[in-house]
Order: structure tokens, then sequence, then C-alpha cells
């Protein structure tokens, strides 16, 4: 099934599940357990939300159960608006009785969702990436599965930089929000370690779709490496207006941190060959969580998993797996088995770190591969390499109550 169809089918399911679920708060409150997938359905990171709703779908199908008690979940379309996120996140919460909810692809939402769920005795597990969710602004009721913008700059800038010695003049574009900022300033801090001349920076707004003007002035700084942060469709449009300026000839490219399998495919090979790209998740890791997730999607979808997919599936399994544990959906009893929780994740052995909230797991580096290299339709990459970058607790600010 290829990525429009996936989307489609996306839309589909996710109008059966807001009619199911508003149906009986009482059933929520006893036979039912309630979830919901705060995640932007329309907007600029739309296909990343409906993906996300799949993977929520998928694992509450797997399990039907837990404790004894079906499991229900309601998509809510955030916008990509923290307003919104909790509004929506509100309303379900005192509708329905839902306590649990995975989602927040941007980073600005799930701060502000973390927090409400704190408010209101929640639990919220994210994707988002900014240092804050599990820094200084962690919370007791806010865990997050994916790295950390730190340590998605230590997984890639930094060994690219080693592999290019005589690359030494870096230019950025960066999205002006909590998430850009975060990984900027962690490039600026390896630049100024390893003598990295950092020539230019381009800051633009979250709705932006022109990038032509930022690469202009990328060109005029004459980088030997154009670093890309930020995420989604619009690095995509990045790199393909920055591919139509013929950067690609003469600059090597980073996209720090791409959403893997659905950003290639809307891409292409010829865009995507000679590339390299910081990634959460690859469905060719091998580990028998990762294995039996690419088997259920192929047998569900017909597609092999990607990252919005992925993610919604781990964090929302983090969620039932804390409650089986703990023999009980209190929330408060959740978070405690679920902290310090060590499992077989989807890209090895994961771990949840206590004392922040932070699953501690691997992130990729990848390069896009020729397409008379690629072994079947979704082999765009290869892995050169992946490992764990977290600062230690005491260096995260983060003091949880």
């Amino acid at each position: 099934m290829n990525r429009r169809n996936l989307l489609k089918l996306a839309a589909l399911s996710a109008v059966p599940a807001a009619l199911v679920h508003a149906r009986s708060a009482l059933a929520a409150a006893g036979d039912v357990i309630e979830l919901g997938c705060p995640v932007p359905m329309s907007g600029p990171f739309a296909a990343n939300g409906k993906f996300a709703d799949l993977g929520m779908k998928l694992v509450l199908e797997q399990y039907d159960k837990v404790l004894g008690k079906s499991l229900r979940y309601s998509v809510l379309d955030t916008e990509g608006k923290p307003a919104t996120a909790v509004r929506k996140m509100q309303e379900l919460a005192q509708k329905n009785a839902a306590r649990y909810f995975a989602g927040g692809i941007l980073s600005s939402e799930s701060l502000a969702m973390g927090k409400e769920a704190e408010k209101f005795g929640g639990v919220f597990v994210t994707t988002a990436g900014a240092d804050e969710i599990t820094g200084k602004d962690c919370n007791r009721a806010t865990f997050r599965w994916s790295v950390p913008t730190f340590g998605a700059i230590e997984r890639t800038v930094r060994p690219l930089i080693e592999a290019m010695p005589k690359a030494r003049r870096w230019y950025t574009i960066t999205p002006q929000y909590v998430f850009g900022e975060g990984l900027l300033s962690a490039a600026k801090n390896v630049f100024k370690e390893k003598g990295i001349e950092h020539v230019g920076n381009s800051y633009h707004g979250l709705n932006e779709k022109e990038f032509s003007g930022y690469l202009t002035n990328a060109l005029a700084a004459k980088p030997d490496v154009l670093l890309i942060l930020n995420f989604g469709q619009q690095s995509s449009d990045t790199l393909r207006q920055a591919a139509s300026f013929g950067m690609k000839k003469d600059t090597t490219i980073l996209v720090a941190w791409a959403s893997g399998l659905e950003q290639f495919e809307s891409l292409g090979p010829e865009l995507c060959e000679g590339v390299y790209f910081g990634a959460q998740y690859w469905h060719g890791a091998d580990s028998p969580l990762n294995r039996d997730l690419v088997k259920r999607s192929n047998a569900r979808f017909k597609s092999n998993p990607n990252y919005s997919l992925a993610g919604s599936y781990i964090c929302t399994k983090i969620m039932l797996d804390g409650m089986i544990k703990a023999g009980t959906a209190d929330p408060k009893a959740v978070v405690a088995a679920i902290e310090g929780m060590k499992y077989d994740g989807l890209t090895g052995s994961e771990e949840v770190r206590a004392a922040d909230h932070q699953v501690i797991k691997d992130y990729y580096l990848l390069k896009g591969k020729a397409k008379s290299r690629m072994k079947d339709k979704d082999d765009y990459a290869e892995v050169i390499s992946a490992g764990k970058s977290f600062l230690p607790v005491d260096k995260t600010l983060c003091k949880m109550a």
C-alpha cells in the first residue's frame, strides 16, 4: 500500500474512533479504558498525525483488553496548536474520563499537554523533541520515547564532523520555536567544541513553505555542509528546494531529524541519494519487537511502519504495559510502574529513566541510497551509525516534584 492510500485509510479510521468514544462516559469509567491520540490531523504536520493514528489503532487491536477492560481511543486534532491541544485534551478527560494520552508531534503542543496531564492526574507519552520536556519542564505525568534534541545532534552532527574533517563550514536552517532552538543550540555547542565555522543561520516560521530565500543566503555563505533543522513537510520542502538550487552537487546535506520512511517515500530515491538523515526509528532495525511490528503493520496496512506510526505504537504500548505491570489502571500506580521499566524495544534494549521519564534508546544516522542499490521499494537508506547520547539527569534541569 502506498503512502497516499495509507493516508486515506488513516482518514477513514479516525471517524469511527471519534464517534465510538463519545458514547458513554460511564463506560469509560467502568469496563473501558479510554485513551486519547492528540496529534495534528490538519495543517502542515497532518501526515504525521494520520500515521500516528494508525499506530495507536494497531497496538490497541493487538492488546484488545487490558486488566479485563476493553480499550478505546479518540483522535484529537490538535492542529499543531498548544491551546487547541489542551482544550481537546480537557474535553476528553471530562466527558469520557480519559486519563491516558499518547501524541504530540510538535514540542510546543507537547509541553502544554504534559502540563495539563499533570493537572488532571493523567499520563502523557510523546515523541516530541524539545529538551525541556524531560528537562526543566518535566513532570510526573509526562514521558518521552524519542531522543531529545541534544541526542539527535550528538548522533548526527558529531559523527559527520568526525567523518568529514575537511568540511569546516556549516550553515543551518532552523524553525523558530522551541524544537528548532534546541537543535540549533546543541549544534552550536558541537561546532564550538570541534572548531567548526558556523557561517550562517536562517530562521523561519512554522507555516513556511517557501525556502528559496533562505537557501539563497546559504549558497552565498558557501558552506561545506547544509544542516536542516526543521521537521516533516518543512524539511522535505527545504531539501527539494536545496536540490533544485544544485546544492547536492557541492554541499553535503544533513537533515538532523527526519521522519524516516514516510519522508523518503514522498521525496523519492533521487532526492534522498547521498543525503544524511537523523532518525528516531528505522523499520530495518533488527530487534524482536521491531520485527513483530513490521509483520503486524504489513498484515494490517500492507505497508512497513514509519516513524510516526511506530512512535505512536510504542508510546501507547508503554502505557498499556505499565497498566499490566501495576495491575491497575490508576494513573499514579501506572506512572510508578513505568518509571525505571526496562524492555526490548523497537530500537533494541530500551529503558525509561525514572529520574526524568526519558526513554534511553538509539538514534540513527542514515544515508540515502542510490536507486540502483535499493534491495526493495523501502530500502531508501543505509544505517551509518546508531547509538545512545543523553545528558546526565543532573544536567537536564529536571526536578521531578
